[in-house]
């Protein structure tokens, strides 16, 4: 089943930052957008019907982070851990990542709509930037240096949201942003890059996207022979 179908319970107007025995660490997320960035606009189902919320609290959003490779095992117990004791202000990350997520929407559907984007979302990013060389220092690579995690710092309960930004940041100011793609389906509108041979995939997921449209473009078809009559 993919995660379309096993979110339709979940509800847009959920607020609340879930306790760590949730669902959280059961839920899986679809990464196929090919950046982290992508993967985490992904996070809103349907946005053009009824938008359905996948980070329904903040145990979702370490769930994220988890499976999409960006933090450890070790420090997402620590991050529940921290929310069970802070819930306010998991809270108020989970905000902050839902408003990071809408900003990098508007910039990043901009770019595959080729049109030029407002300047609320990059205002947001801006805001958000110093996050994504926090609690990190330059570290030894061979004979060169590299950004690195302190391993020394503890993890903040924004720690989920660092990785997005420096990804974001990265792919806004490479070449691949041209790839950057908006899913044909009518209601879909997840973002991928495409690296299709000619540039011209079309679906976020041929299996699910794809193959709906492909049902519908049959249906029509026999629809069309049924009414033509002999």
């Amino acid at each position: 089943m993919t995660t379309r179908d096993t979110a339709t319970t979940d509800t847009a107007t959920t607020d609340t930052a879930q306790a760590p025995g949730d669902d959280a660490a059961e839920y899986s997320f679809d990464l196929s957008g090919g950046a982290p960035c992508l993967d985490f606009v992904n996070t809103v189902s349907d946005r053009s019907t009824e938008p359905i919320e996948h980070l329904t609290g903040y145990p979702r959003l370490v769930a994220w982070a988890r499976q999409a490779g960006q933090i450890d095992g070790a420090t997402a117990t620590r991050l529940e851990a921290v929310a069970a004791d802070r819930p306010l202000a998991a809270q108020e990350v989970l905000d902050r990542a839902r408003r990071l997520r809408e900003a990098l929407f508007a910039l990043f559907a901009a770019a595959a709509a080729g049109r030029r984007a407002d300047g609320d979302g990059l205002a947001a990013i801006n805001a958000e930037l110093p996050l994504a060389t926090a609690r990190r220092r330059l570290a030894r690579d061979g004979d060169g240096y590299r950004l690195a995690d302190d391993p020394d710092a503890e993890p903040a309960l924004d720690a989920p949201l660092a990785p997005v930004v420096r990804s974001a940041v990265e792919l806004l100011t490479s070449d691949e942003l041209d790839r950057v793609r908006e899913c044909a389906a009518d209601t879909c509108r997840w973002l991928f890059l495409d690296h299709s041979r000619n540039h011209s995939r079309r679906w976020c997921d041929m299996k699910v996207c794809g193959n709906r449209a492909k049902v519908r473009r049959h249906y029509r078809r026999q629809r069309a022979v049924g009414t033509a009559g002999p």
